[in-house]
């Protein structure tokens, strides 16, 4: 099932490219690369802070992470949309590298915006974590990477499933535990039961 190519170079993405390449330059091009890959320690670095406060969501943090990302890279193997940058007729558009994974939804949408339910009770955490999924998100059209359809069709699945995660996070919570009490580790020894 793959997507009618004209249908994606054209309207609210083509005007979004247009939009962020007036913005384009090198250094701009560098900081949006790094902002785009830091997820590999923001992520890592949340789940620290929250077991470190112990925070019983830590590990509903990290089964998020996990639950979210497979179901963009499902829909992504379903979908087989070629991302803009490999796209020829979008010669003029801001590349900076291309992924070799298909382009809908996106995978940083979908992955981070969801875990704003986890992060939304501890206030500054939260302020600086949303400041930065804006820039991420931003990034991957800036960059080339994604249509402003991809980021956010990735945006509501991630809202919706995020909201079905935090929902049930109790029962979910209890499963994790269970699981992680199994085998003694200092991971369940520091957040055990609240």
């Amino acid at each position: 099932m793959q997507l009618n190519i004209s249908n994606l170079t054209s309207g609210i993405n083509i005007a979004a490219f247009h939009a962020v390449d007036s913005l384009a330059n090198p250094s701009l091009n560098t900081v949006m690369a790094y902002i785009g890959s830091s997820f590999f320690i923001v992520l890592p670095l949340i789940l620290v802070y929250l077991i470190y406060r112990k925070d019983r969501n830590a590990m509903l943090f990290a089964f998020s992470v996990v639950v979210l990302y497979a179901i963009s890279e499902t829909i992504k193997l379903i979908v087989r949309e070629p991302r803009p940058c490999d796209v020829s007729s979008l010669y003029w558009i801001n590349k900076v590298g291309c992924e070799s994974s298909f382009s809908f939804p996106s995978s940083h949408a979908t992955t981070l915006t969801g875990l704003y339910f986890i992060t939304r009770t501890y206030k500054y955490l939260n302020i600086l974590y949303i400041v930065w999924l804006f820039l991420v998100l931003f990034g991957r059209v800036y960059l080339g990477q994604h249509y402003l359809t991809d980021v956010i069709a990735g945006f509501i699945i991630s809202i919706v499933v995020g909201y079905a995660i935090i929902r049930n996070k109790e029962r979910i919570n209890n499963i994790l535990y269970k699981i992680i009490s199994v085998v003694p580790n200092p991971i369940s020894a520091r957040l055990g039961k609240n």
